[in-house]
């Protein structure tokens, strides 16, 4: 994605580059059980999902907000973002990224760790 709007740092960044400053900025702000899975070749809309938990439904808007803070900073916004309001399941879409913040009961019951079996997890440098 070639974007001339986009700081000149994260022009050249991958899209594994862009999962990893949502993933970092997602532990940074005590996100749980945080799985970053590569979806590239059996995805057709994105590269990478990030997937996390929040421990209530204010600390979900408080990781979304965080991560769209992050990736603003980078003059990335979220395409689209769905599910703030309520803060059960809140979905950012960055294009080639797409993250997933649950509440735990909701993360459980759509269980898109076994839906994307397939796709192998993405270990993230905390540093």
């Amino acid at each position: 994605m070639q974007n001339k709007k986009l700081k000149k740092e994260v022009q050249d960044k991958t899209a594994l580059e862009r999962a990893t400053i949502c993933a970092r900025a997602a532990m940074d702000n005590k996100a749980e059980d945080l799985v970053v899975l590569d979806v590239q070749g059996i995805s057709s809309f994105t590269d990478y999902f990030v997937i996390m938990s929040g421990r209530s439904s204010r600390h979900v808007q408080g990781l979304a907000e965080a991560l769209e803070g992050a990736m603003r900073s980078k003059r990335i916004s979220a395409a689209k973002a769905e599910g703030i309001q309520d803060g059960m399941w809140v979905l950012l879409d960055f294009g080639d990224v797409v993250v997933h913040i649950f509440y735990h009961e909701q993360r459980s019951f759509y269980d898109l760790e076994g839906l994307w079996h397939d796709a192998p997890r993405v270990e993230i440098d905390e540093s």
